[in-house]
């Protein structure tokens, strides 16, 4: 399946003109010509099957052929909560990687430890869409801009006072794995921190927050390692 994205492209599109971009990528790069199949995706479950009708390397036509709604839909929802770490290249990885297992929104927290405290969103979402495109998904994550540890805290109590919550640490106290605390079929909230990992102030406040103690393991992981780790065990909770 040659899978495109196309952010606007809607099911009421009896036909389609490619970007400029993506046209040179049919055309020059993959060396489509007209009468060949490709798929879209607009990032919000929709996957169209269309044809090349006008092979133009700027501005490629298309026809579409046929429409399917809620494609690949999960029976979850997952929000990675994640400090962003020193390197980039790490956080992009993750967000990488993440996108092809199952995630949903993805929101980077600035944290009283934090190494970074400045985010470029564009730059992520790239990498989501490319990992969309190369894991044949119909969703692209939501990737929110970075806001502080308590300003999230507060936003999601508001927002989302339902969704099973968790945190991962490193201070040595009481924890459980997440199966043992989160029902399948769900939304969660998983909060990962910093490499200096979170202050004892924000552990506080996830407490009074009723957000669970979660272990992964017994090693000592890097955060987007640990990042990656939680949406795994998620999607093996729901795994069918």
């Amino acid at each position: 399946m040659l899978l495109f994205y196309t952010p606007d492209v809607r099911y009421t599109h009896s036909e389609y003109l490619l970007s400029e971009e993506e046209s040179k990528h049919a055309i020059r790069v993959l060396r489509l010509q007209i009468g060949s199949t490709i798929h879209l995706v607009n990032g919000i479950g929709d996957l169209f099957q269309a044809e090349i009708i006008d092979a133009h390397p700027k501005r490629t036509a298309l026809r579409i052929v046929s429409h399917e709604r809620d494609y690949q839909k999960r029976d979850y929802y997952l929000h990675v909560a994640i400090a962003p770490t020193k390197n980039m290249d790490r956080l992009e990885w993750f967000i990488e990687k993440a996108t092809e297992i199952g995630v949903d929104e993805i929101t980077p927290i600035i944290c009283e430890h934090s190494e970074r405290k400045e985010v470029k969103i564009d730059r992520l979402i790239k990498v989501a869409v490319a990992a969309i495109k190369q894991s044949l998904k119909a969703y692209l994550p939501q990737i929110n801009p970075a806001v502080s540890f308590l300003q999230f805290l507060e936003q999601q109590r508001a927002a989302n006072p339902s969704q099973h919550k968790a945190i991962a640490h490193c201070v040595d106290m009481e924890k459980a794995y997440l199966n043992t605390f989160f029902p399948p079929k769900s939304a969660y909230l998983i909060l990962i921190g910093p490499e200096g990992d979170f202050s004892e102030n924000e552990i506080s406040s996830a407490l009074a927050d009723d957000f669970n103690m979660m272990s992964l393991g017994q090693s000592r992981l890097r955060t987007e390692t640990a990042a990656l780790m939680a949406t795994a065990e998620v999607a093996l909770l729901n795994r069918s």
